[in-house]
C-alpha cells in the first residue's frame, strides 16, 4: 500500500510546483476576422473591394446579355437567313462567348489577387499592433480566437487592437518589417508569440495562417 501513496505524493508535489509557473502566464486572444472587418483600414478596403466587384459584375452581365441575345437570334431567325448571314452571326456569337468566358476568368482571378493583396497588408499591420500590445502589456502568448474552442471574454483584446490600429493613421502594410509582408494564402501555425527575436519570420507566419480564413471579402 505504500507505493501508491508515494506515487500520489509525488504527483501532488509536481502539480503544486507547477502552479507558480502557470500563475505567471498572461494570455490573450484576438478575433482577427473581426479586427479586419471593424478597423478603419478594413472598412475602407471592403467598400473599395465591393465597388470593384459590382463594376466587374455589371460588365460581365452586359456581356452575358449580348451572348444570350445572339443565341436567341440564331435559334429564332437563323433558319431564315442565307448561309453567309447565318455564318457571320454564328461567328459573332462564338467570339462573344469566348470573350465572356475569358473575361469571367480574368475578373475572378483579379478579385482573388486583390483580396489577397489587401488582406495581407492589413494582416501585416494587425500583426505588428498585436506584438506591440503583447510586449507592452507583458502577455506570455496571444492566440487567434478562431483557433480556440473556448476562452473567457476577459482575455479578448480585439477591441484594443482595433483602437490602437485606428489611431495610427498609417498606409496599410507600412508597419514593421517590409521585406516579407504576409500574403493571405501561405500555410503555417496559428499561435502568436507576444515577443521574439525572429520577429519578421513570425510576422509572415501570422499573416499566412490567419489569412487562410480571414479576408476582406467576407
Amino acid at each position: 500500500m505504500r507505493r501508491p501513496l508515494i506515487i500520489g505524493a509525488v504527483v501532488a508535489f509536481l502539480a503544486a510546483a507547477a502552479l507558480p509557473a502557470y500563475a505567471q502566464m498572461k494570455l490573450a486572444s484576438v478575433d482577427v476576422q473581426r479586427a479586419l472587418n471593424e478597423c478603419d483600414a478594413g472598412k475602407r478596403a471592403k467598400v473599395d473591394f465591393q465597388g470593384r466587384v459590382e463594376t466587374l459584375e455589371a460588365k460581365l452581365q452586359r456581356q452575358q446579355n449580348e451572348v444570350e441575345a445572339l443565341k436567341d437570334q440564331l435559334e429564332k431567325k437563323g433558319m431564315l437567313m442565307n448561309s453567309d448571314q447565318r455564318q457571320r452571326l454564328s461567328d459573332d456569337y462564338m467570339t462573344k462567348v469566348k470573350n465572356f468566358e475569358r473575361d469571367y476568368k480574368d475578373s475572378k482571378d483579379e478579385l482573388q489577387a486583390r483580396d489577397q493583396e489587401i488582406t495581407g497588408k492589413i494582416l501585416h499591420d494587425l500583426d505588428q499592433v498585436i506584438r506591440t500590445i503583447g510586449e507592452r502589456d507583458n502577455y506570455t502568448m496571444v492566440f487567434e480566437k478562431g483557433s480556440i474552442l473556448y476562452s473567457a471574454s476577459s482575455i479578448d483584446i480585439t477591441d484594443q487592437v482595433i483602437r490602437s490600429y485606428n489611431t495610427m493613421h498609417v498606409k496599410i502594410g507600412s508597419l514593421g518589417p517590409q521585406d516579407d509582408a504576409p500574403m493571405a494564402s501561405e500555410p503555417t501555425g496559428s499561435t502568436i508569440p507576444a515577443a521574439s527575436s525572429l520577429e519578421s519570420e513570425q510576422s509572415s507566419q501570422f499573416g499566412s495562417s490567419v489569412g487562410k480564413k480571414s479576408t476582406i471579402s467576407k
